[in-house]
């Protein structure tokens, strides 16, 4: 097969033929993504935790069919109903029933909790992440409408790695309980939220996963993702396993990385954090100061978070209470426009924040 969802996790047959005259295929519009997806008449293939998608049905049971052929460590992700309580379930098994009260129309949103970040989920055949290759059920037309669209990049930390609790592990990760999905959600905005354990603008991430700049722009090594070329705000969260790198070559690594962003997003508001552990603070303040983009803004987390009230699992991975916290402060940030300062020296407010 020589798509890129056939040589991703082994021959995936069409979705028709894997559950009957009623199976949706994953490129179809009644299917609404989030998040970074390779999108193929075969399969839609993400590897980051927060990615979601949403559909609406008729009936009370619809399933949810995955390619899990290449997986040893299976996904996790959470299913609601109609907007009531997140399941949790490993994606485990090629075929995953979802139950409603009622004929409806229902809602369903599919969330990723968590793609384990110390097995490949870079180079296919992935050993991690979520493959979906159809839905068996009667689907309803979407309501389509513009949101605002939040992009997010970073780390562990914008994984949701150790969000529950104190050990690297799928059952204590949650990227659906990370500050992205808060801030989002809040905000009644589109998420785009990717994050990669161990990696920096320097260092590379674990499970095949390159530096963030040469990661950017791909879902998996071998398929573009969809361009932020539209994306309103992005949030920037790198440099804390850089701590070891000095600091000119930081500089240097981070100010590419900037520039790389502000190329693919030349409207977007960028909004580069000083990482919780205050690793390479000054250098991307500095970095920040030196570009003179108006729409580029440091962002000083000082005091967003307090080790000694619980707000941190472990020494760098906050907590849920850490999230929550941090979703709060960068909810307040998005949601005012940034002041700038004209060269007539008047004071103004950008429009397109």
């Amino acid at each position: 097969m020589g798509t890129v969802a056939g040589l991703l996790l082994g021959a995936v047959p069409p979705a028709s033929a894997s559950g009957g005259v009623n199976v949706v295929r994953p490129d179809d519009g009644r299917i609404a993504y989030e998040g970074h997806w390779s999108r193929t008449a075969e399969a839609a293939v993400t590897v980051n935790s927060g990615s979601r998608l949403r559909f609406r049905f008729s009936g009370t049971t619809v399933h949810a069919l995955f390619d899990i052929s290449s997986i040893t460590v299976p996904a996790q992700i959470h299913v609601s109903v109609d907007g009531g309580p997140k399941e949790v379930h490993a994606v485990g098994k090629g075929d995953l029933a979802i139950t409603a009260a009622g004929r409806g129309p229902h809602v369903v949103e599919i969330s990723v909790k968590d793609v384990f970040s110390r097995v490949n989920r870079w180079v296919p055949p992935l050993e991690s992440g979520v493959a979906l290759t159809g839905i068996r059920g009667y689907l309803l037309p979407q309501h389509r409408f513009r949101k605002r669209e939040l992009a997010f990049y970073g780390d562990s930390i914008t994984q949701g790695v150790m969000a529950l609790c104190e050990v690297n592990t799928s059952d204590c990760a949650d990227g659906t309980a990370a500050y992205p999905t808060l801030v989002a959600d809040a905000l009644h905005a589109s998420l785009t939220q990717v994050g990669f354990g161990r990696q920096g603008v320097i260092q590379t991430g674990n499970g095949g996963v390159p530096a963030a700049s040469e990661a950017y722009g791909w879902n998996y090594a071998g398929s573009r993702a969809r361009p932020d070329r539209g994306a309103d705000v992005i949030v920037v969260n790198q440099g804390t396993n850089d701590a070891a790198s000095g600091a000119a070559e930081f500089r240097a690594a981070y100010r590419a990385y900037l520039a790389q962003l502000r190329s693919a997003a030349p409207h977007a508001r960028i909004l580069a954090l000083r990482p919780f552990d205050g690793s390479h603070a000054a250098d991307i303040a500095a970095v920040v100061d030196e570009l003179g983009d108006r729409r580029v803004e440091f962002v000083d987390t000082t005091g967003w978070l307090d080790p000694a009230v619980g707000d941190f699992n472990g020494t760098v991975h906050p907590s849920v209470q850490g999230h929550r916290k941090a979703a709060e402060r960068l909810i307040d940030l998005i949601s005012k426009k940034p002041v700038t300062t004209t060269p007539e020296g008047t004071v103004s407010r950008d429009d397109h924040a």
